[in-house]
């Protein structure tokens, strides 16, 4: 098979592809190009995808104005999984609990009294037994779901102290405690109670959300403490908008454009942030297609360069979506990237074609055929799994795939033990089950980038060898290809390399 190439000049006035002889191995970087087909960018039907969202997932959906250039947000979503509870069997625990000096007299006969009139009256007792802020885990008091305003009373475990004020051992490996009842006569002398600013402003939160029934409930067994991601016990009010990359002014100029989502996974239990920038002269009656950009913490302050493409006529109108976490979560932290990116990159393939792809056909009219899938290092190895498990999906979001300087070299890490290196190697057999690969990709890294990692390759194949390797075997199969070696380090290149991109496979 051929590879192909062309002048960017040639692709500015011309969309057709203009075929050259085979990249010699010593070349460094090329000219982007495309293949022997005419790009298909005339306005076509809106495609339509199956959404397979879960009604939760449907329930948690908040499409807003953008909130990046905020100080920070005072929206938040409590939502609790409640449990229900035979009034004989908590009279029963509550018996276990006096026994065994569990709990103080007053709360004993207080809580009593309560579960004998629920029993009189026939009624099963609900409380909650999680409660998140934001997806996040709030270990504070919750009253009842009843609650009125009024006294809030409980019960805490107090460790025991000597007369200089440090614990007793108990003999056991842990420490003497004891029960103490804590009691106010409203929720504003609790909240002021509370040690740091966090607590009292998480303990407002949820007791508002009482008061005005705003609470949204969980199905039960929703929260598995032993099997929750780690974001879920970081603090819901950590506000990490500080490590989003972006130039304010550009942004600011462009803000209206921006459709800010919340979107939840309830297989990642992970609540991710999509922005949706519209191009230039939208017409919401208009098909575009979408170009999607992983590591949006990054790739955002990319987009009010691309749109100004849009704006000089250098490239044809598409919609630039980002994929990030939500502003409490640090986008940048290498474990969250690895763990969704690489070690759940199924799952988040599965996220991306049911949910979000389908979910935002609904919202805007998207040309899904020739729409791209972009990722960059441990994204990079995300699109080339999303890539060669496309033809076993129903739904086709995407007829373009564009992977940057891959980390594959992750998929051998000691500390994992499912990452599937040697289905990586063969292209998770896409090629056994087709002759062929019906999409178009752009294979692209840094020439000078290989040095960058050198500790991590632990006798594997370095970035560019896998790269290299990566495009060989695409080559057995396809002509649609497009790869290149840029004069730059690891991510240097990426501005260069999206605005190059959009011009030559979205030419004006």
């Amino acid at each position: 098979m051929k590879q192909y190439t062309a002048c960017l000049t040639a692709l500015a006035c011309l969309m057709t592809a203009v075929s050259c002889g085979k990249q010699q191995e010593d070349v460094q970087q090329s000219d982007a190009g495309q293949s022997s087909e005419v790009i298909a960018l005339t306005p076509a039907e809106p495609t339509v995808l199956t959404n397979k969202m879960t009604q939760l997932e449907l329930d948690r959906v908040n499409k807003h104005a953008l909130t990046l250039l905020d100080a920070s947000s005072e929206q938040h979503t409590v939502s609790m999984e409640i449990t229900t509870v035979d009034p004989e069997e908590q009279l029963r625990f509550l018996e276990e609990m006096k026994a065994n000096g569990e709990i103080p007299q007053k709360d004993y006969d207080k809580a009593r009294a309560e579960t004998e009139a629920a029993r009189d009256a026939g009624e099963r007792i609900e409380y909650p037994l999680f409660t998140l802020i934001d997806g996040c885990y709030y270990n504070g008091f919750v009253p009842d779901l009843d609650y009125d305003g009024g006294a809030l009373s409980y019960s805490e475990t107090v460790a025991d102290t000597d007369e200089n004020g440090e614990p007793i051992p108990d003999g056991n490996g842990g420490f003497l405690s004891h029960l103490e009842t804590r009691e106010f006569d409203n929720a504003e002398e609790y909240i002021g109670s509370l040690e740091t600013e966090s607590l009292k402003k998480q303990a407002r939160i949820v007791i508002d959300s009482i008061l005005n029934k705003t609470y949204q409930i969980l199905p039960e067994g929703t929260v598995d403490i032993d099997n929750m991601p780690a974001d879920f016990w970081l603090d819901p009010l950590d506000d990490q908008r500080g490590v989003w990359e972006y130039d304010r002014a550009e942004v600011e100029a462009i803000k209206d454009s921006i459709d800010e989502y919340s979107i939840y996974d309830e297989e990642m239990k992970t609540e991710f942030l999509v922005h949706v920038t519209l191009p230039p002269d939208y017409d919401p009656d208009r098909t575009y297609p979408v170009i999607l950009l992983t590591d949006g913490v990054w790739r955002f302050g990319n987009v009010p360069e691309l749109r100004k493409c849009m704006e000089n006529g250098e490239a044809a109108p598409v919609l630039l979506a980002t994929l990030g976490y939500n502003y409490h979560i640090d986008g940048t932290n290498e474990y969250f990237r690895f763990t969704h990116l690489v070690e759940q990159r199924d799952l988040l393939t599965d996220f991306i074609t049911d949910n979000l792809m389908p979910y935002l056909c609904e919202q805007y009219h998207i040309d899904c055929a020739n729409s791209t899938l972009y990722g960059h290092s441990d994204g990079g190895v995300f699109v080339h799994n999303a890539l060669f498990h496309s033809d076993r999906y129903e739904n086709q979001p995407f007829g373009r795939y564009l992977i940057g300087s891959p980390a594959f070299f992750g998929l051998y890490d000691e500390d994992y033990d499912d990452l599937r290196p040697e289905e990586m190697l063969k292209d998770y057999d896409y090629f056994e089950r087709n002759d062929t690969l019906n999409k178009r990709v752009w294979l692209v890294g840094g020439a000078q980038e290989d040095p960058d990692y050198k500790d991590l390759y632990r006798g594997h194949d370095t970035t560019l060898e896998g790269l290299a390797h990566l495009r060989d075997r695409i080559d057995a199969h396809s002509d649609d290809y497009f790869y290149k070696l840029y004069e730059s380090h690891h991510y240097q290149y990426i501005p260069e390399l999206l605005t190059e991109y959009l011009k030559a496979e979205y030419p004006a």
